[in-house]
């Protein structure tokens, strides 16, 4: 269950959000009809959200597709995005990608280049198919690479902040939190996690305006805290 301050902020797309488990994956978990692989840092992503896939050469992959009828070979790759803190139930999303392998080369050399048919996003709320324009023409959210390290950070160094943000829900977030992380963060704002002893909660915090990079997100978290502190304590110093 998620709670949000209203008013109800935008969050990104569901092309968007594929795009960002993209941007950031460096391992992937790829089933043809014959064989499954997990490939650590052997792929890439196009500015359009194309994949191609960087085996050795003589490796079993590029062997199965060599070997494939009609020169493409069906093949299955799976994402899966992992919250960086150590919340309960790290895995936010899933994102699948089916279609076909191909050989290819470019000034890069010789690689597999997927032929996309379906994508599809599987997260909390559900699963959604993503149209195949639709992902090409979306981009990453722009705090989708630096998402990790920054959540990492705010947790080990400013838990002070996390409580203020939690302050922010006033009654809406129910009482009795074990404990409560970074859990989420994007351009329109940030996501904690709120664990009780037997479920847990999201809080989803809006920035003010959408925001374009790591400095400009934390000013916006300072800005929330500061605005909330002027209202119950307007005597107090700005953070």
């Amino acid at each position: 269950m998620s709670i949000t301050i209203d008013p109800p902020p935008p969050e990104p797309t569901a092309a968007e959000r594929v795009r960002s488990v993209l941007a950031r994956a460096i391992s992937l978990s790829l089933t043809t009809a014959e064989q499954s692989y997990d490939l650590l840092a052997m792929h890439r992503v196009s500015a359009t959200g194309g994949i191609t896939l960087h085996p050795l050469p003589g490796s079993p992959l590029t062997a199965q597709v060599t070997a494939a009828p009609r020169g493409s070979l069906a093949a299955l790759l799976e994402f899966t995005d992992v919250a960086p803190t150590a919340t309960r139930d790290r895995v936010r999303a899933r994102v699948t990608l089916s279609g076909w392998l191909a050989p290819a080369t470019s000034e890069d050399g010789a690689h597999l280049r997927l032929d996309l048919a379906r994508a599809a996003l599987r997260t909390a709320s559900g699963s959604v198919e993503v149209g195949i324009d639709e992902l090409a023409l979306a981009e990453s959210d722009p705090l989708a690479v630096e998402e990790g390290a920054m959540l990492t950070h705010f947790a080990d160094a400013h838990d002070d902040m996390v409580a203020d943000l939690l302050r922010l829900a006033g009654r809406r977030l129910p009482q009795g939190i074990v404990r409560a992380l970074p859990y989420a963060l994007d351009r329109y704002g940030v996501t904690l996690r709120c664990e009780y002893a037997t479920h847990h909660r999201d809080l989803r915090v809006p920035f003010p305006a959408p925001v374009h990079d790591a400095a400009a997100a934390g000013r916006s978290i300072r800005r929330l805290i500061n605005s909330h502190d002027r209202r119950h304590h307007p005597h107090s110093a700005p953070r």
